[in-house]
């Protein structure tokens, strides 16, 4: 007999009157079937509107899911990377409920709650690792910052009137030197979201590999680039240059001309919880609302849509 989850934390978006009602059903949902429920201290301060759910607080860190089975989160992907971000530390699996907008990282929509919580109550679910970026600053030889992504992290010019210079190396060796508004390097997680927006291509998860975009380049080779995942993408930005460094649209770093920044893949995967077994080709197709009427496909999916 499978064991039962014991300890869930709850991550919601708080400045929305919906999530917090919902947080509470949730909360007493999982309560009265015997497990404990804790939620970081942001998302219970300030708390506007129904009665607080009764939870444990937990410090708002990377450190928030310690002793926790499984990250539950309400929100959109935003929301969800923040539950990335308090899994961070403990690797606890993360499962997300869309209450936003496409919710591409959400393993279901709000009207599945009653299942999610069946699911982690009778702990059935499975796993599933995504590729997730080092990213290393380095200025005069000095490593003033580090940070980390899921999805991406972007270098972009800070004015608007003026291109900053960067030069790409890949593997120790240049590139391109690109006169643009800015680069991602994204997983592909991130190929559906930021990368994409810019022209990127669409990377199906189980493919392990590294994405390089340009934003509006002015060069003659610019185009996005998928590389190995062992490779380590460098960006020199140059003299005269500023630009600010963001990790999932989250964490924002200030730099200035001559510093560099490496991106490679992490060690430490983040690790999805998924109770569903849709291939990613439905959750292209119901995300992003693509025409497929007309399809007829082979056997088994003719006599499915019947």
């Amino acid at each position: 007999m499978t064991k039962a989850a014991q300890r869930v934390l709850l991550v919601i978006n708080p400045g929305k009157d919906e999530v917090r009602h919902l947080a509470v059903e949730v909360a007493s949902a999982f309560t009265s079937r015997g497990i404990a429920v804790c939620m970081a201290e942001d998302d219970l301060e300030n708390w506007d509107g129904p009665t607080r759910p009764v939870v444990d607080m937990v410090r708002a860190d990377e450190r928030a899911s310690d002793g926790c089975d499984v990250v539950v989160v309400l929100g959109g992907d935003g929301t969800i990377l923040r539950g990335a971000e308090r899994a961070r530390a403990t690797g606890a699996p993360v499962i997300g409920v869309n209450l936003g907008h496409v919710g591409f990282l959400a393993e279901a929509e709000s009207e599945d709650i009653a299942d999610v919580v069946e699911a982690v109550a009778e702990r059935n679910w499975h796993v599933e690792e995504r590729l997730a970026l080092d990213i290393r600053v380095t200025q005069a030889g000095v490593q003033p910052a580090s940070t980390w992504a899921l999805n991406e992290v972007s270098l972009e010019k800070i004015a608007r009137q003026r291109m900053i210079d960067v030069v790409v190396e890949v593997d120790g060796r240049p590139l391109s030197r690109w006169g643009c508004d800015g680069v991602v390097a994204a997983t592909p997680t991130g190929s559906t979201a930021y990368a994409f927006s810019a022209g990127g291509p669409v990377v199906w998860p189980e493919v392990s590999a590294l994405l390089v975009v340009p934003l509006s380049a002015h060069a003659l080779f610019s185009r996005p680039l998928v590389i190995s995942p062992s490779s380590v993408v460098a960006f020199e930005l140059q003299p005269g240059s500023d630009a600010v460094l963001c990790a999932d649209g989250r964490r924002t770093i200030d730099i200035t001309g001559g510093a560099r920044i490496e991106v490679r893949a992490s060690s430490r995967p983040v690790r999805l919880g998924r109770i569903l077994d849709a291939p990613f080709t439905d959750r292209l197709v119901a995300k992003f609302a693509l025409p497929v009427q007309g399809w007829r496909g082979g056997a088994k999916g003719r006599n499915s849509a019947t």
